[in-house]
């Protein structure tokens, strides 16, 4: 692990490999060390670089809204301070899709590919909203426990919950080192995000789209609408995976992209 340094707050990251960058955005309330199998596995092939958002992990929080548009530009900053002027691929997974729709908004001369796990353009509904905002209820009253433990029975599959404790506790133990600033952050920036849906046929790079069939969170529905509209996209959905499909299926999901990047 290392550190950015930036007048705000220390970005961890962690990088492997060499070649091709790859940008691994982590979702919500996660941080870098849920896509270890592919920093192990895909820097035999890449640049790998995964950091922690403001505030996961062992990043420092900040106080305030965390904007998808904020979070993609802390990534662009890192970016800078890596000295990486070739052109990315983004991987983003849930929040990790909202925050790479951002970064490909304002920085699309800086991408090669893009990735898209577990996530949709759309915006929040108003229910989702809602919802969002009890989230931020409970975590401001009770800490981000009961928080935890209400995702963790919603981003992983039946098939996992039922029969790899070792990955569920792994889960919960990434979960349990996201600060309550970025808990709530994250959860106003989700809520405020805009809808991506009209960008979406202005996305000019080669996209690999990689969905669980158990998501309950973000359906399958959501990942074919975009792919419909994604110029240069091709669809992937992995059986026995939900929310996380890079942890429930890394084997499957690895070589998805490892062969996705050969032909960048």
């Amino acid at each position: 692990m290392k550190f950015a340094d930036f007048e705000t707050f220390k970005m961890a990251y962690e990088e492997a490999g060499s070649g091709l960058p790859i940008l691994f955005i982590h979702g919500y309330p996660l941080n870098r060390q849920m896509w270890q199998p592919q920093i192990h596995d895909l820097s035999q092939d890449a640049h790998v670089i995964a950091p922690d958002l403001r505030g996961h992990g062992d990043s420092t929080p900040t106080e305030g809204v965390y904007s998808m548009d904020l979070l993609a530009e802390d990534c662009a900053r890192l970016l800078d301070y890596l000295n990486i002027s070739q052109k990315i691929v983004l991987c983003g997974l849930s929040m990790g899709g909202y925050i790479s729709f951002a970064f490909a908004r304002k920085f699309l001369d800086r991408l090669a590919a893009l990735v898209l796990t577990a996530t949709r353009a759309a915006p929040d509904t108003e229910e989702g909203k809602l919802n969002r905002q009890r989230s931020i209820a409970l975590a401001k009253e009770q800490g981000i426990a009961p928080i935890i433990e209400t995702m963790i029975a919603r981003v992983l599959s039946p098939y996992t919950l039922a029969n790899r404790p070792d990955l569920v506790q792994a889960v919960r133990q990434i979960m349990q080192r996201t600060s309550l600033q970025a808990v709530i952050g994250d959860l106003q920036g989700m809520m405020e995000r805009i809808d991506s849906r009209p960008f979406l046929k202005q996305i000019s790079v080669p996209t690999l789209i990689i969905h669980g069939k158990d998501d309950t969170l973000i359906p399958i529905e959501e990942a074919q609408a975009m792919q419909a509209d994604i110029p240069n996209c091709r669809l992937l959905i992995l059986e026995n995976a939900a929310h996380l499909p890079n942890l429930e299926a890394s084997e499957r999901f690895n070589q998805a992209v490892r062969e996705f990047i050969k032909t960048l």
